[in-house]
């Protein structure tokens, strides 16, 4: 009994930050307002379609084994086809209604505006998401992964591109779906009005680890973004303790510097995501695993055995190196 309770509780924690049905942004709005116009009609033709069925189904039983012959009668047979005729003229009108709808929301879920306080780029990866603030001056151009910063009650532009296949940016309860295509830039808009954390997904299949490519949204006031920003633009801390001065030397020293930046130090690779401030971040591997240090050892020791295909390669290190470069990556906030 305790565990069906917490796997409910559980369920309905994760749909309030990943679903369609729990909207915080007006284009969401807009999305569920036409999900449930839909599904009241649907419920409606579903009621009626069983009762007629039960009802002719009623009267084939009380009319017995022996069927009537035909019985010609032409104002019954007139009252019929005006039945038909109105429920085919409802159908129509209902069926238009549907498209005058959907089309009113796309046009505002995919409306974009030239005036926008944040702009952010997001490029879709196998598989994870990097995220770049762009600014005209590149030492105030901020880069992570697969966590969204924006602040509530103002446009966001994002522009969206893909390095490899077709992905799927979808954040249900902020706004609705855009494709990434390779070779092909594109862009949308929108609004949070609701602090929080809204989780995202790609929805177009693109590989092995397609159900592993997550991403969180943080909605939060103007002051909290600027301060979140501030401390992005900040290089890695300098080691303060043996332990950590050594963790970076492991760092710069194996394979994760082929692949990683970590400003102000010598790793500067843009193949992986940059870890400046790794330790900030909620969850690691495109949400696949919580950012604690139990699941960054395995993650840094056996990505292969965790995300099956991902590009992330085995780190051949031993038990005091891979504490010590723990302790490094943990001062990465």
């Amino acid at each position: 009994m305790i565990f069906a309770v917490t796997i409910l509780v559980r369920f309905f924690q994760v749909a309030s930050r990943q679903g369609a049905l729990d909207p915080v942004g007006p284009r969401a709005l807009h999305i569920e307002h036409l999900f449930w116009f839909i599904f009241w009609i649907c419920l409606f033709v579903f009621v009626v379609v069983n009762v007629l069925f039960w009802y002719g189904a009623k009267r084939r039983v009380l009319a017995g084994e022996n069927p009537r012959g035909i019985i010609e009668n032409p104002d019954g047979d007139r009252k019929a086809a005006w039945g038909v005729g109105f429920a085919v003229a409802f159908t129509v009108v209902v069926l238009f209604t549907v498209l005058f709808l959907s089309l009113r929301a796309s046009r505002v879920v995919q409306a974009t505006s030239a005036e926008n306080p944040v702009t952010i780029e997001i490029t879709g990866h196998q598989w994870w998401w990097e995220v770049v603030y762009p600014d005209s001056q590149s030492d105030l151009q901020i880069s992570t992964a697969n966590e969204i910063h924006v602040p509530i009650h103002e446009r966001i532009a994002v522009v969206t591109k893909s390095v490899d296949v077709i992905h799927s940016f979808w954040a249900p309860n902020i706004t609705g779906k855009r494709d990434l295509i390779p070779g092909y830039a594109s862009s949308l808009s929108f609004e949070v009005d609701k602090p929080g954390i809204y989780r995202g997904q790609c929805a177009e299949f693109c590989g092995l680890q397609h159900a592993h490519m997550g991403f969180l949204i943080v909605a939060e006031s103007r002051d909290e973004f600027e301060s979140w920003k501030q401390n992005q633009l900040r290089d890695a801390p300098e080691p303060v303790s043996k332990a950590t001065s050594h963790g970076r030397e492991v760092f710069l020293s194996h394979a994760c510097v082929m692949c990683h930046t970590i400003r102000g130090t010598d790793a500067a690779s843009h193949m992986g995501p940059d870890l400046t401030h790794l330790a900030s971040r909620r969850e690691i591997a495109a949400g696949t695993l919580p950012n604690v240090r139990g699941a960054l050892a395995g993650w840094i020791l056996d990505p292969q055995s965790i995300k099956p295909g991902n590009h992330m390669a085995l780190n051949i290190i031993g038990g005091e190196e891979l504490n010590d470069l723990l302790d490094y990556l943990g001062t990465l906030k």
